[in-house]
């Protein structure tokens, strides 16, 4: 497969990891406690303080995900199980650029194999760190769930930005399926 055929197959999959998950927005189970359950910042997920091994039970675990306010829940139509997450869930872990009809667009895989196409629906943000000054970028994957994007990843989507002057000031900018994002300021 070459690599144009491998990309246009990440856009499909990006495609269908959005329309495969679970209505967990639709459920409202009766049954709702809190679970010793913890996402950390690298992505990591704990049950009673020790690491969950199985990738697959993380990858399943994540299409149960919900979150309501500032409160992250697995929810199954039966169970509504409050856990803790200590900034976001995911982790934007690999970027590609994808060129071809229309304009390139950036498709990032998170550390539980989802896909997802940054743009108008799937935006990205930087926050900066006020004391240390450094950026915190993310990358919006479903509802109101996001992905950190790793450091690694970021260098590189700096290293594919551009320069855009501003009354201002100059700001480094980066394009994915025709919208523009700013990673900061320069």
């Amino acid at each position: 497969m070459s690599k144009a055929e491998e990309l246009l197959a990440l856009l499909e999959k990006a495609e269908q990891d959005e329309q495969g998950l679970p209505p967990v927005h639709k459920w409202n189970p009766e049954r709702r406690d809190d679970i010793d359950m913890r996402i950390a910042s690298d992505g990591t997920w704990y049950y009673q303080g020790s690491p969950i091994e199985r990738h697959r039970m993380v990858k399943l675990f994540s299409t149960i995900l919900l979150r309501e306010g500032d409160d992250y829940f697995l929810v199954t139509p039966v169970e509504k199980l409050r856990i803790q997450v200590d900034d976001v869930p995911f982790v934007a872990t690999e970027v590609e650029t994808v060129s071809g009809d229309g304009p390139d667009k950036l498709v990032f895989t998170t550390n539980v194999d989802a896909h997802v196409v940054a743009g108008a629906r799937h935006p990205l943000r930087v926050e900066t760190d006020a004391e240390s000054g450094e950026p915190r970028p993310y990358v919006h994957v479903r509802d109101n769930l996001e992905a950190l994007i790793a450091r690694t990843v970021f260098y590189r989507l700096v290293e594919q930005a551009r320069r855009e002057e501003q009354g201002d000031g100059a700001r480094l900018v980066i394009d994915s399926d025709g919208e523009t994002f700013e990673l900061g300021r320069l």
